[in-house]
């Protein structure tokens, strides 16, 4: 394992490019910290050449938003035949709409909030005022507003008074075209993630979040002291074990790879609802995927470094 040399993939050009680089230097420590030989690149026009070049013996995408999780990168590396720690491209196409993954988890028998999806040439050809009359007749208030490509809750509001959804609205479209409008399900918030190994996909602890401005939004994802978290999440035994499944479930019914995260919320009958996967989980020193490792009794590192020996195996 000491003699590989690994490549992590950060930066870009995305909304949460800064996010990406905080994320990318901490697991490049983490790597390091097992023996793996690390290099950090950032991702740029120079990328295709330094892969065809340097050739590492695997990569790890610690890019975040649509350039890291939206499965485009991955084809890049699938077209050069480098072996990727994470999901494959279709999976993360699948997984990083929304709508497209409470499709298939529907589908399948499993609960997530019932769901319009709206784009913003519609508001304009039909009236903007007599669909958002509409879409609060059918699920009601409060409402959660996000767009349905996107990631670090960019965009995402919860809608409680119908005057303030004009206004919500025009934020969500600030970072995609489509609406995506959840009923408001209200319970505990928690985040499960799930690592592959030789037993296949296993839930770690949940994470239970709990923002303190009520919305675990960009701002309370990233900003230390603004949410308080809770490992693992305060839960019944029958609870903590539905969100685990809805978890590894997801997992599966996505086709994800190696590592992934839910968000889900447990409401107060019990009910594990599925809200989004997150294909490349943050890494910053409020991150999820950090507490739910720490709970586990294990490290970032040994996390890491199993996943790389994972994708190094697929390759050969």
């Amino acid at each position: 394992m000491s003699d590989l040399a690994v490549a992590v993939l950060s930066g870009g050009l995305s909304h949460e490019r800064d996010i990406s680089l905080r994320s990318g230097r901490r697991l490049s420590a983490a790597l390091r910290s097992v023996g793996l030989t690390v290099d950090e690149w950032d991702v740029d026009s120079a990328l295709l050449e330094r892969l065809r070049e340097q050739r590492p013996d695997a990569v790890v995408v610690a890019l975040h938003g649509v350039e890291g999780e939206g499965g485009s990168l991955q084809t890049v590396l699938e077209m050069l035949d480098v072996p990727y720690v994470g999901s494959d491209s279709h999976a993360c196409r699948r997984a990083w709409d929304k709508p497209t993954a409470k499709i298939e988890l529907a589908r399948a028998g499993l609960a997530t909030p019932d769901w319009l999806v709206l784009p913003h040439s519609t508001f304009r050809e039909l009236g903007a005022q007599p669909v958002l009359d509409a879409m609060v007749d059918r699920l009601g208030l409060p409402m959660m507003l996000k767009p349905d490509q996107s990631g670090s809750a960019l965009g995402a509001h919860v809608v409680r008074d119908a005057a303030d959804l004009p206004a919500a609205m025009v934020g969500c479209l600030a970072y995609g075209e489509t609406v995506l409008a959840e009923k408001f399900i209200a319970g505990v918030e928690v985040a499960v993630v799930v690592v592959e190994g030789s037993d296949g996909p296993v839930a770690l602890p949940a994470v239970e979040i709990e923002p303190k401005s009520g919305i675990y939004d960009y701002t309370a994802r990233y900003t230390a002291g603004l949410t308080d978290f809770h490992t693992p999440a305060r839960l019944t035994p029958d609870a903590a074990a539905a969100v685990a499944d809805l978890a590894v479930a997801a997992h599966r019914l996505l086709g994800l790879r190696d590592v992934s995260r839910t968000d889900a919320i447990v409401a107060e009958d019990g009910t594990a609802y599925f809200l989004e996967a997150a294909l490349s989980p943050g890494l910053t020193e409020t991150s999820i995927l950090l507490m739910a490792a720490e709970a586990a009794g294990r490290s970032l590192g040994d996390i890491y470094a199993g996943l790389v020996e994972r994708a190094v195996a697929r390759a050969q």
